[in-house]
C-alpha cells in the first residue's frame, strides 16, 4: 500500500493521495484501462488516480465513467462527483456523492515562476509578496488552487488570470484555505483548502455554493 494522505471531508466527500511505487500490473488487478497509454509512467499515473476512486468509495462504478468534450471525466448519472490529478509520482482524487469537486496535486518547481504573469493578477502578486515561504512554495500553491477551481467548474472556457481571483489566505478549524472569487458564469465565492507537504502541495474544493 502506498497511500500517502487521506481525508474524510464530511460524510459524503473523501479525498486521497497515492505515492506511486507500484507497477501497472498492481493497479490493473482492480482498475480497467479504457484507453491505450504507451508511456509507462503516464500509464501508472492514470491507473493510480482511478484506483483511488474505488479506494475512497468501494462501490464507485468505473464502467460508467465518460469523458466530456472538455476532457473532464464524469458519471452520467451523477452517482458521484469526482476529480483526479497527478504530478510526478503522486496521484490524487476527490469523490463526493453530494457536491461538485475539484482537486490538484503539484510538485514544487521553479518552472511556475516563468508563467506567473499568465495566471496571477497584480493583487495576487501582492499576496505572495506578503506571505513568507520558501522559494516556489506559494507560487506553486496559487497555480494548484486555480487548477482545482478550474476542475470544479468543469466546463472549460476559463482564464486563470481573468476569472479566478485569489482574495486572501484564511484558516478555520485548523484547515488552511484560500478565499476565491470565481467571476465566470455563474459567479461563485469559494474556499479552496490546501495542505503543503515536503515535495508537493495539495488543493481541493467541494462546494455547490454560488452567489
Amino acid at each position: 500500500m502506498s497511500l500517502f494522505y487521506q481525508q474524510d471531508i464530511n460524510e459524503t466527500t473523501r479525498l486521497g493521495v497515492w505515492k506511486i511505487q507500484e507497477e501497472s500490473s498492481f493497479f490493473l488487478k482492480e482498475v480497467p484501462l479504457h484507453r491505450e497509454i504507451t508511456h509507462p509512467h503516464k500509464k501508472r499515473q492514470h491507473l493510480a488516480g482511478r484506483y483511488l476512486l474505488k479506494f475512497l468509495f468501494p462501490d464507485f462504478p468505473y464502467e460508467l465513467i465518460r469523458i466530456a468534450d472538455t476532457r473532464k471525466p464524469f458519471l452520467h448519472n451523477e452517482q458521484y462527483h469526482f476529480s483526479i490529478s497527478h504530478s510526478g509520482d503522486y496521484a490524487a482524487a476527490i469523490v463526493s456523492s453530494t457536491q461538485r469537486v475539484g482537486i490538484d496535486v503539484e510538485l514544487y518547481s521553479d518552472k511556475v515562476m516563468k508563467v506567473m504573469h499568465k495566471f496571477l493578477s497584480a493583487p495576487e502578486h501582492e499576496l505572495i509578496n506578503n506571505k513568507e515561504a520558501p522559494p516556489f512554495i506559494t507560487e506553486t500553491l496559487m497555480w494548484s488552487v486555480k487548477e482545482s477551481v478550474f476542475k470544479w467548474h468543469g466546463n472549460g472556457g476559463v482564464d486563470f488570470r481573468e476569472h479566478i481571483h485569489i482574495q486572501e489566505f484564511g484558516s478555520s478549524s485548523s484547515q488552511d484555505h484560500l478565499k476565491i472569487l470565481f467571476s465566470s458564469d455563474p459567479l461563485a465565492r469559494l474556499d479552496v483548502f490546501y495542505k503543503l507537504f515536503e515535495d508537493v502541495c495539495l488543493s481541493w474544493v467541494s462546494s455547490d455554493h454560488t452567489g
